[in-house]
């Protein structure tokens, strides 16, 4: 079993192997990118799971602030903020597909039980703070194709410092609506992922699970991948299983079988749920528990899922280029199986 596999070093950075099937590992990219580390301005256009296009009409979006419906040049907070000087708060990201908000429960199930894990008051029952993101799309007459990004924070602190009893008493509630739809030819394209060096952490330590506002192990996460030339992290768990990727979570399929981790080390992803609900509903076999990079690099095909972008297409892992043509047919299938869930949530009502 592979959890009796411990290596000797889990923090040495899984080995990318020259051979018949992958090739030299680093073929597939842009020599600069193997030799310079990426700047701020290189970061801008790279592709990824997150890829959007600019929508003018969210120049003139408002933002809700604390229930205040603001111009996104008045949405500001105060530099004592929780969330500012520290991270301090949690968070969730929402699709508003055909009029509806899509598996709402299961946002705010994973909102609040974030917030009482970091003992914070988010001031507003779940009706209220539902009535909250109705009210900020109707002002601005969004419907389809929105996404959102409800923040929750300690609020205002009498200093900047780590104490949460300095928090002045009331958090800051903040939700921003977009439209934002995924960049169509991602589907075709496939993301490349790299495994990097920084690994997904268990519940003792930092809790993958929980949707902090401090996301920096993530962040160095993907700006190593980012400097191997790839579009998104894939992380291992302390054991070195596959465990998540940076911002989304990770599938492979071999055999026809769906693999994906235990979920012990990786985002509690609403996503992932459905598509798992998905599997078993439709008879596709799933397999859900550890498995090695070997796995992964060698699966016939992989994707990744997340709020805003569904399910999404991995073409190659470490330089390896997975065999099946983009959408694979698992992928496909189960990429048409999600569009027709939130085609019947949203008629639901």
């Amino acid at each position: 079993m592979l959890r009796r596999k411990v290596d000797a070093d889990s923090r040495k950075q899984p080995e990318i192997r020259q051979d018949a099937r992958c090739g030299d590992a680093h073929r597939h990219l842009p020599a600069v990118l193997l030799v310079t580390r990426c700047t701020a301005r290189d970061i801008t256009w790279m592709p990824g799971s997150q890829d959007f296009a600019a929508d003018p009409r969210n120049k003139s979006a408002l933002v809700n602030l604390n229930g205040r419906l603001v111009p996104r040049d008045a949405a500001t907070v105060s530099i004592f903020d929780g969330g500012f000087v520290l991270g301090d708060g949690v968070w969730e990201g929402l699709r508003l597909h055909q009029g509806a908000l899509l598996f709402l429960d299961q946002h705010l199930d994973r909102l609040y039980w974030g917030a009482e894990r970091i003992r914070l008051d988010i001031g507003l029952n779940r009706d209220a703070l539902t009535a909250e993101l109705h009210r900020t799309l109707a002002a601005n007459g969004m419907h389809d194709g929105v996404h959102l990004r409800l923040m929750v924070t300690r609020g205002e602190k009498s200093a900047p410092n780590q104490d949460p009893r300095n928090a002045l008493g009331k958090a800051t509630v903040v939700i921003v609506a977009e439209y934002k739809t995924p960049d169509p030819g991602l589907a075709a394209r496939g993301l490349r992922l790299k495994t990097v060096s920084i690994r997904c952490t268990p519940a003792h330590m930092f809790d993958m699970r929980l949707n902090s506002h401090s996301r920096l192990n993530l962040i160095m996460a993907l700006l190593e991948a980012i400097d191997a030339g790839a579009d998104e992290a894939l992380m291992l768990d302390p054991l070195g299983a596959v465990s998540s990727c940076n911002a989304t979570n990770f599938f492979c399929v071999r055999e026809g079988e769906v693999l994906t981790s235990s979920g012990e080390y990786c985002f509690n992803g609403v996503t992932r749920s459905k598509v798992l609900e998905l599997c078993l509903r439709e008879g596709i076999a799933v397999r859900i528990g550890d498995f090695t990079l070997d796995e992964a690099r060698s699966a016939e095909e992989a994707f990744v899922t997340g709020t805003f972008g569904g399910l999404t297409p991995v073409r190659e892992i470490d330089g390896c280029r997975l065999p099946a043509s983009l959408p694979g047919p698992v992928t496909l299938r189960l990429r048409s199986l999600y569009e027709s869930l939130k085609n019947d949530y949203a008629q639901a009502g």
